[in-house]
């Protein structure tokens, strides 16, 4: 992987900012030296500090005029107090040198950045600060992640290809145009819920047929795990596995038979086309 000699600020140092900063880290994408952080909770940042040898700013005002790359790490509840109080004290002068942001605020449009990072800029100093925004999910946080990515007309290639390097240490990216990413979300941001949820039916029916609930987690952790191996190591759809293992006549097609009669199918695609919707709600 790329190691990128640029510094990187994070303002916020939640869940999402620790995951990407320990990946940056562990996968020795960047050095320690080149990471810094900021974040209300103090105690945050210093943990943050002593596990990864990352330097604490103040503030972010201090991690905008400091750093090559600034990622947009907090609530998407936050993001408009934010960028009016960095605005407020002069933190996006053009002219300033090349700086990218990325945000990773769910559901927030770039628009919303750009009305307060280029107010005054021209288009040659907008090309200086261009803007990308990012939507990650939380297996991020065991380096086994999904991140939609997606750039402003002021980002050059190569400033995608930098926000490339950093998701990368945390997963698989996708580049997408802005008008995808609410289905982004839909799909593989809240996609780990679905799959939560099908491993809490199936643990809750392994209890039901008198397992322990250790024996029915494991159970069912490892048949999850192996059915997506064997998706992964075969050329066939999920849809053709699936029908591999359905012998007529047996228990498998038993099961898929009560699904069917439900139409779970349907459902769940509703489900995640209600996704979309509210992230566009969100956007909006």
């Amino acid at each position: 992987m790329l190691k990128l000699n640029l510094k990187i600020g994070f303002i916020g140092a939640g869940n999402m900012g620790q995951a990407m900063i320990g990946a940056l880290v562990q996968s020795k994408a960047a050095f320690p030296a080149n990471i810094f952080v900021c974040d209300l909770r103090q105690e945050q940042t210093e943990q943050l500090k002593a596990v990864y040898n990352i330097s604490v700013l103040p503030d972010p005002g201090a991690i905008v005029a400091g750093c090559d790359v600034i990622i947009f790490a907090v609530k998407p509840q936050s993001i408009d107090s934010l960028l009016g109080n960095l605005k407020e004290k002069n933190a996006f002068i053009p002219g300033a040198g090349k700086r990218i942001f990325i945000s990773i605020a769910a559901g927030i449009p770039i628009k919303t950045f750009e009305s307060y990072i280029y107010e005054g800029a021209d288009t040659q100093q907008k090309k200086q600060l261009p803007i990308l925004r990012v939507m990650p999910n939380t297996p991020a946080l065991v380096l086994s992640g999904v991140s939609g990515l997606c750039a402003n007309a002021f980002a050059m290639p190569e400033d995608t290809a930098i926000a490339r390097t950093i998701l990368s240490a945390m997963g698989q990216v996708f580049e997408f145009p802005e008008s995808q990413m609410d289905a982004v979300t839909a799909v593989s941001g809240s996609g780990p819920a679905y799959c939560f949820y099908l491993a809490e039916a199936m643990t809750a029916a392994a209890e039901k047929l008198n397992f322990s609930s250790e024996d029915a987690a494991a159970m069912t952790l490892a048949t999850l795990k192996g059915a997506v191996a064997l998706l992964e190591n075969q050329s066939d759809s999920a849809g053709e596995l699936r029908q591999k293992v359905t012998s007529p006549g047996g228990t498998t097609e038993a099961a898929i038979r009560v699904l069917e009669d439900h139409d779970v199918k349907q459902h769940l695609m509703d489900a995640i086309f209600a996704a979309a919707r509210r992230s566009s709600e969100l956007s909006t």
